[in-house]
C-alpha cells in the first residue's frame, strides 16, 4: 500500500522528480498534472477524489475496466509460486508456456508461435530483427527495406519510432534508413473530391509504387495498424486492405499487422485483421493482452516464417530480460479466460459498440463537426470551422485542445489527437454508461462551438 500524501505534496514531488512520457518537460515542471489515485470499474478517480469517466481505457489497454478480481489473484498467486525466472538459457516457466499456447489456439490457424516482448515497442523492434533473419536464412540478404505509413505509431523506442510516420518524433530521433513511409488512408485529411472507395485504392496502391521505387528484392515488408489509433483512429475506406493484400501477395512482401490498439476485441473480433480480412504473416499485440494491469507484449509468427526460423538452426540473438515474465504471462492468462468465459468481445460487439456508434454519429450535424468516424469500439470526431472547405477550428489544433480540456473537466477522459477528439471505451460498459460519455462530449463540444462563436 501507498503511504497517503496530500494532493499539494504528490503534485509538487511528481512536477520536481518525475519526467512523463510525450510531454513538454518545461510546461509540466510549472502547471502540473492530474494524480490518479485509483479505480473502479471504468472510472479512475484523482487524489482528491474527482471521478473520472474513463473513457480511452487507459492507454488503449483497459478493455475490462479496473475490476477484475481474478487477474489481480492470477499475478499475486504467481508472485508468491515463482516472481520470476528468465526464459533464456533453454529454460522456460509455466505461465508462458501457456499462454503461448493459448495465444496460437486464439489466433488465425497459421499463427502457432509466440516471441514475447514487455511492451509493443519492443514487439515491433522484434518483428524488424526476425523479417531480417528470415530472409537472410532464404538466401536473400538484400531484403532489408521496411515500408511503413505517415502518421503511423508502432512505439517509440528508436526502431518503432522509425517504423511509426509521426513527424514530430521523427525530429527528436535519427531513424533508421531501411523504413520508408507512404501516406495513411486517411479520407477526411488527404481524399479531396474523390469518394471513399476510390481514395482507398489509390492510397493502397502507394505501396505498389514505392515497391517498384525501392526495388521488389530489396523489400522486405510492409507494416501498418488495421485501424491507426494513436494517429486518430483512422478508418480505411472498405477498399484500402483487399488491395494493400494483392500487393504484398503479388510483389513477395511479408504483411505485420501491429495488432496492439485492435487487438482483443476492440475492433468486435479477437483480431483487427479479422475484422478487415487482412491475412499478414506477424502480429504485434500488448496492451489489451493482460488488461493493462501488467507489462506484456509480443509477437505472434506465422507458420511461414517459423518454418523457416525452426528449420535452419543457428542462435536468434536477440532477447529480453523480462521476456515471458511469470507474472506478466499469469495475468494474461486470466485476461483470456475472462474475454472467453464472458463472451465479452461478441456481446459487446453486437450491443454495446452499435449503440456506441450511433449516439457519436449524432453529432455529425454539430456545427463544429466535420466528420464522425469508428468501428467497434473507438471513435473519432472531427473539428472544423466550416464543413464544407474542412477548415479547422483553429491554428495548431488548438479547437481539439480546448474540447479536450472541457470533456476532462467535466469527468470525461478522453484525447485530442491533431484535430480531432478519439474515445476509446471499456467493452463493459453500459447502455447507460455509453449515454453518459456521450452527453458529456456533447457537453464539451457545444463549449468550445461557443468559446469560438460557431452556431447558436
Amino acid at each position: 500500500m501507498t503511504t497517503s500524501i496530500d494532493t499539494a505534496t504528490l503534485r509538487q514531488l511528481d512536477q520536481s522528480h518525475h519526467l512523463h512520457p510525450f510531454t513538454d518537460f518545461g510546461n509540466y515542471a510549472r502547471d502540473g498534472g492530474r494524480i490518479i489515485s485509483r479505480a473502479e470499474h471504468i472510472y479512475i478517480y484523482d487524489s482528491d477524489g474527482n471521478a473520472m469517466l474513463d473513457g480511452m481505457s487507459g492507454l488503449w489497454c483497459c478493455n475490462l475496466g479496473y475490476s477484475q478480481k481474478a487477474i489481480v489473484e492470477a499475478v499475486y498467486h504467481q508472485m508468491q509460486e515463482l516472481p520470476y525466472y528468465n526464459n533464456f538459457f533453454r529454460c522456460s516457466n509455466q505461465p508462458a508456456v501457456e499462454l503461448a499456447s493459448q495465444l496460437a489456439r486464439l489466433s488465425p490457424a497459421d499463427f502457432n508461435h509466440v516471441f514475447f516482448t514487455n511492451s509493443g515497442s519492443e514487439a515491433n523492434d522484434t518483428n524488424i530483427r526476425l523479417v531480417h533473419r528470415y530472409y537472410d536464412l532464404l538466401g536473400k540478404p538484400e531484403k532489408k527495406q521496411i515500408i511503413s505509413r505517415k502518421n503511423a505509431y508502432h512505439g517509440s523506442t528508436i526502431a518503432a519510432s522509425s517504423l511509426g510516420g509521426m513527424q514530430a518524433m521523427h525530429d527528436q530521433a535519427i531513424g533508421l534508413d531501411y523504413v520508408h513511409h507512404i501516406n495513411q488512408p486517411h479520407w477526411f485529411e488527404l481524399g479531396g473530391d474523390r469518394s471513399p472507395d476510390e481514395f482507398g485504392i489509390a492510397v493502397a496502391r502507394e505501396l505498389e509504387t514505392k515497391i517498384d521505387e525501392l526495388g521488389e528484392e530489396r523489400v522486405a515488408a510492409f507494416i501498418a495498424e488495421p485501424i491507426q489509433g494513436a494517429g486518430g483512429v483512422i478508418i480505411p475506406p472498405d477498399t484500402y486492405w483487399p488491395e494493400v493484400q494483392r500487393i504484398c501477395d503479388e510483389r513477395d512482401i511479408l504483411l505485420i499487422a501491429d495488432e496492439v490498439i485492435c487487438g482483443f476485441g476492440r475492433t468486435g473480433t479477437w483480431w483487427g485483421s479479422e475484422t478487415y480480412g487482412i491475412r499478414p504473416h506477424l502480429m504485434t499485440f500488448a496492451k489489451a493482452i493482460t488488461n493493462g494491469y501488467m507489462p506484456l507484449g509480443g509477437v505472434l509468427v506465422s507458420d511461414t516464417l517459423s518454418d523457416v526460423l525452426l528449420g535452419s538452426g543457428g542462435e536468434f540473438t536477440h532477447g529480453l530480460t523480462y521476456s515471458g515474465h511469470p507474472a506478466s504471462c499469469a495475468a494474461g492468462l486470466a485476461t483470456l479466460g475472462i474475454l472467453e468465459e464472458t463472451g465479452i468481445i461478441d456481446s459487446a460487439a453486437r450491443d454495446i459498440a452499435p449503440h456506441f456508434q450511433r449516439r457519436l454519429r449524432e453529432f455529425i450535424d454539430h456545427p463544429i463537426v466535420g466528420e464522425v468516424r469508428g468501428r467497434g469500439m473507438f471513435a473519432a470526431v472531427e473539428l472544423v470551422r466550416d464543413k464544407g472547405s474542412r477548415e479547422r477550428l483553429a491554428a495548431k489544433s488548438a479547437g481539439a485542445v480546448y474540447c479536450r480540456d472541457q470533456a476532462n473537466n467535466n469527468g470525461l477522459m478522453v484525447r485530442q489527437t491533431g484535430d480531432a477528439m478519439i474515445t476509446a471505451p471499456p467493452l463493459v460498459c453500459s447502455i447507460e454508461e455509453i449515454d453518459i460519455l456521450a452527453d458529456k462530449l456533447g457537453q464539451a463540444l457545444d463549449a468550445t462551438a461557443s468559446h469560438y462563436g460557431i452556431g447558436g
